[in-house]
């Protein structure tokens, strides 16, 4: 199973884009600021964007999809239910995923966006495409469903996901980094020999290096293990 992005650019305004890349199997994080440009990287792999140069290939990528940072732009239907729904999806199985029990015949636009936001996760979640692509799938979420969504994450046994996030306190477990600098795709590679690259880790991440330690991944707890390590 691959995808791959290959010599892609699209230009908007002033802003140029380009990406050379692979993602395979496992998750992989696509870093960087806001405005960075990883919202229509995601856009372009998901196939809603047109490149103005360059090629997108699939292998093995029989269905796919792209969880959007607003969660508000998946809204169709008028209730919580029915918009499960639309995803094929059951409604009381769905609603527990996020917390949402009972809210069956709430408006959708009138959850919280956090509310909002879990109940789009556990739509993607329980769709299991081979590729998912998910545009800052930890904004608007609290600590704690965070760590939901990180454990979702990483509970995905098949297919491709990407993150694109700035997030930089509650992270996954990754198989590769990458990040957006000046408009352009740089690989960092794959964990933990990319951590060391990796321009703009969170700061705890900065710490272990500081310190001469290589985590083996970027969660956080990876982070006190390896320092565990050094002070047994």
């Amino acid at each position: 199973m691959l995808i791959r992005a290959d010599d892609l650019e699209l230009r908007r305004g002033s802003f140029t884009l380009r990406a050379n890349a692979s993602f395979t199997e496992g998750v992989h994080l696509v870093s960087g600021p806001v405005g960075s440009g990883k919202s229509t990287l995601a856009l372009i792999l998901a196939g809603l964007e047109k490149p103005e140069r360059g090629g997108l290939h699939r292998e093995g990528v029989a269905s796919s999809l792209l969880s959007l940072q607003f969660p508000e732009y998946h809204v169709t239907c008028g209730t919580v239910a029915a918009e499960v729904r639309s995803w094929g999806l059951d409604p009381a199985e769905i609603l527990s995923r996020a917390r949402l029990s009972g809210r069956d015949d709430d408006d959708p636009l009138r959850l919280s966006r956090g509310e909002l936001k879990r109940l789009n996760l556990a739509c993607a979640f329980a769709k299991n495409p081979d590729l998912l692509l998910l545009d800052e799938p930890f904004s608007s979420l609290d600590c704690a469903a965070k760590v939901r969504a990180c454990r979702a994450i990483e509970e995905r046994r098949s297919g491709i996901t990407v993150i694109f996030s700035h997030e930089r306190s509650v992270l996954p477990r990754v198989r590769t980094i990458s990040e957006m600098a000046g408009g352009r795709l740089v690989s960092r590679g794959e964990v933990p020999g990319a951590i060391p690259l990796w321009q703009s880790a969170p700061p705890y991440l900065r710490y272990a290096l500081t310190l001469g330690v290589r985590p083996a991944n970027i969660t956080l707890t990876d982070v006190r293990e390896a320092l565990c390590g050094i002070r047994g």
